[in-house]
């Protein structure tokens, strides 16, 4: 497909990168608020539990904000899946045909050889079977 009409898979793909990309802003955002907090708590400044107070506020509603957005993109993921799925399940068949068809050439090219190379192979899972 062109880049300007990606396919189901492409904003599978695209949609979980974002997902993932939110949930790392998360995780920054989460550990900046604890070094601010922690930072604040640390200093000998009055008021200092209030300011670490406000960035721990301040942090939650950043992390908060970043997985509603992770959430999001992880929804339109999933809105895109059974398409995807499709799509993928088309391709598959579509090179499941091409190997039947590359065999069946193969066979009316060389018969002999193909009915000794399916010989040998069923003797060899026969084999395998009576050894169990």
């Amino acid at each position: 497909m062109s880049p300007t009409n990606p396919t189901a898979s492409d904003s599978v793909k695209r949609n979980l990168g974002e997902a993932g990309t939110h949930l790392g802003q998360a995780a920054r955002d989460a550990g900046d608020a604890i070094k601010g907090a922690a930072g604040a708590a640390g200093s000998a400044v009055k008021g200092a539990g209030d300011q670490a107070g406000d960035h721990l506020r301040l942090g939650r509603a950043n992390v908060k904000a970043d997985l509603a957005d992770s959430a999001l993109a992880g929804l339109a993921a999933a809105e895109n899946l059974p398409e995807a799925t499709r799509e993928q399940l088309d391709a598959l068949m579509e090179k499941g045909q091409d190997l039947v068809e590359s065999a069946s050439d193969l066979i009316r090219e060389r018969p002999l050889a193909s009915f000794g190379v399916a010989f040998a192979a069923g003797w060899i899972l026969s084999r395998l079977g009576r050894d169990r």
